[in-house]
């Protein structure tokens, strides 16, 4: 018999949850990386920018209006500004 609570209905932890994605993902290499850019689906204007070439698993998002979708020009763009932060030393976002 267990002792664990029964869990209560509505959404997972935050760690638990599985990000859904709708369509194809957008390939990308700006100044020599490469990145996937995939849209989240029922979030509409949610981008998640994932980092292919980095030093480490990294990456970023963005929220933004629904319509019009995001374009590539615009994605080029939001790397740029990501990687123009990142600290060359650390691969990370600069502190």
């Amino acid at each position: 018999m267990s002792t664990e609570p029964e869990p209560e209905p509505g959404l997972a932890p935050e760690h638990l949850r599985t990000v859904r994605y709708q369509g194809d993902p957008v390939m990308l290499t700006v100044d020599g990386h490469d990145f996937r850019v995939r849209a989240r689906a029922g979030e509409p204007g949610t981008y998640d920018f994932d980092w292919l070439t980095g030093p480490h698993e990294y990456g970023f998002s963005l929220s933004g209006p629904a319509d019009p979708a995001m374009s590539r020009p615009e994605m080029e763009r939001n790397i740029r500004d990501f990687l123009a932060e990142i600290d060359p030393a650390t691969g990370y976002l600069a502190e």
